[in-house]
């Protein structure tokens, strides 16, 4: 995706992956920023982490608590700080900033794959982890009017519940499943990347034919057992494709300074994940 992103926009870039124990994730941002790279992306379980390990945090870093996305900058002779991409010669100062692109994402994919309206919408959540965080916290600020939330340890989804409460107290909130029809369930689990895994649903707790759309982030299988019920029982639905393309296209466009590209990278993640 972001290779192909690159090409197009003509860029002698390129985008590789790395594996990094967490322990060395620190070094491994210091080491990047000591040979010039242009920036990273993180995934799980670097995110949270690097809000620790980053020099300057953006707001959206500031706002859900994880950074996905690093921009290396150097400080010119005026003493501002500006992409590396902007230098000729290596600058004597730089600086790891770091960026959340995943929260924008969610609502992006929620809004163009399934035409949803948030303001005002009933939503039910699946899980209360990294992801499942950002989405309701993003799902909060985006003014839904009521959210559930559900997660294996409930603990978890009454901390969510309570951070939201306090930060977004016109939205209503509650752990655990929904008496009455929701506009969207969200999966923001792990269930389901496994042919063999349970569903992350309860359906003694909440039937599916009670929501109008289902999504899940997942989206290796393509269909989701999940899905495949939802689809059955007349919801509209869609799969995490497109949250992992836009995160990654507004992650390049704070790298290069251009507009990405999308439906470039879009062709080139279906081929590469659905051949």
């Amino acid at each position: 995706m972001q290779n192909a992103g690159l090409a197009a926009l003509g860029l002698d870039w390129r985008y590789l992956a790395f594996d990094v124990d967490p322990e060395n994730l620190c070094a491994a941002i210091q080491g990047a920023k000591a040979m010039n790279f242009l920036g990273l992306n993180l995934t799980v379980p670097h995110k949270l982490l690097a809000v620790e390990m980053v020099d300057a945090l953006d707001e959206s870093a500031k706002a859900w608590g994880a950074v996905n996305t690093i921009r290396f900058e150097g400080r010119d002779e005026r003493g501002a700080w500006r992409p590396l991409r902007e230098f000729v010669e290596a600058p004597q100062a730089t600086r790891a900033h770091g960026f959340n692109t995943d929260a924008d994402a969610i609502t992006r994919a929620l809004r163009e794959d399934l035409g949803l309206e948030l303001r005002g919408a009933k939503i039910l959540l699946l899980g209360a982890g990294g992801a499942g965080r950002t989405a309701a916290l993003k799902l909060a600020s985006e003014r839904v009017s009521e959210l559930w939330l559900v997660n294996r340890t409930s603990s978890k989804a009454e901390a969510v519940s309570k951070e939201i409460h306090e930060r977004h107290p016109d939205v209503k909130v509650t752990p655990g499943y929904p008496a009455g029809p929701v506009d969207l369930l969200l999966n923001a689990t792990s269930l389901g990347l496994k042919p063999n895994d349970p569903s992350p649903l309860d359906p003694q707790q909440f039937a599916l034919r009670k929501a109008s759309a289902v999504y899940d982030m997942i989206y290796r299988p393509a269909e989701t057992a999940l899905l495949k019920e939802a689809k059955a029982a007349g919801c509209r639905t869609a799969n995490g494709l497109g949250m992992l393309l836009y995160q990654g296209a507004r992650a390049l466009e704070l790298w290069t300074g251009q507009t990405a590209p999308v439906e470039i990278m879009r062709r080139a993640l279906e081929k590469n994940i659905y051949g």
